[in-house]
């Protein structure tokens, strides 16, 4: 962990904090590289129930640092090793989207670019109602990288998808809501309150259940329904063992609200 990213944890709620408000917490190699060690180590952390991302300050995160772009081009360029290097890089985005635990991404002001692509990558999103989201990426003359094209195309379908990436066009957390790209949007004043919240509904939910689901929802983006229908059928009898169902099981039975440990 360094200084750009604050990791912090109560009632197995972690949340990482992307930390660099003076510029609206633009991606930083020091803010990717305490990403990358951390999203591994939290999926694997039986404690960790729930991962909640977001930033300091006014702003989630205004993508890759635009003038770190402009004074690294030029002499030294190596095509094979930079895209290598971005690609490594990118795996952040599948371990958000993969982890077998609730991801959450809170969106207080700006989300551009790659920012974005991290918030999309989450399973769920709230945002404050006045919160900018752009793709941004053809203002700048880039064609968009940590899976964004991936993520927004799936929810807002092929063709919205088209038009927000080729316009760049900057849309409110309220529009976000409405075109399904945020699950849920607030006030301002009203963003960690809710958040909160929020992060804690997912923390209380059969987390070993939820990764099973994760798997489930992923495969059915891209495979057929009989492969599907495969993995429900041992995901579905490998949560039959566990002890949240068989505590909920009971607590049905008793008439009373089941509580979950992750087991």
């Amino acid at each position: 962990m360094n200084d750009h990213l604050i990791e912090s944890q109560q009632d197995g709620i972690t949340t990482l904090t992307l930390n660099r408000p003076e510029a609206r917490n633009a991606m930083s190699p020091e803010m990717m590289t305490a990403l990358a060690d951390a999203l591994p180590r939290l999926a694997a952390d039986r404690a960790v129930r729930a991962v909640v991302l977001t930033g300091a300050g006014e702003a989630f995160c205004a993508g890759g640092d635009v003038k770190r772009f402009a004074s690294a081009s030029g002499a030294g360029f190596n095509f094979e090793d930079r895209v290598h290097r971005l690609r490594r890089g990118m795996e952040l985005s599948r371990h958000l989207h993969e982890m077998p635990k609730p991801t959450l991404a809170v969106i207080p002001g700006p989300a551009a670019g790659a920012g974005l692509s991290l918030a999309l990558a989450c399973d769920l999103r709230i945002a404050a109602d006045t919160a900018k989201l752009t793709t941004a990426f053809a203002r700048i003359g880039l064609s968009g990288d940590y899976g964004g094209s991936y993520f927004l195309s799936h929810l807002v379908g092929a063709a919205k998808a088209r038009e927000l990436f080729f316009t760049g066009e900057v849309i409110s957390g309220q529009q976000a809501f409405e075109l399904g790209i945020v699950s849920r949007v607030t006030t301002a004043d009203r963003l960690d309150a809710e958040a909160a919240a929020f992060a804690a509904e997912l923390a209380a939910l059969p987390t070993v259940a939820v990764g099973y689901m994760k798997k489930n929802l992923n495969a059915a983006q891209h495979g057929s329904l009989s492969d599907v229908m495969d993995l429900e059928a041992l995901h579905m009898i490998r949560t039959f063992m566990t002890d949240d169902h068989k505590g909920a099981a009971k607590a049905f039975v008793e008439k009373r609200v089941p509580t979950f440990t992750g087991r």
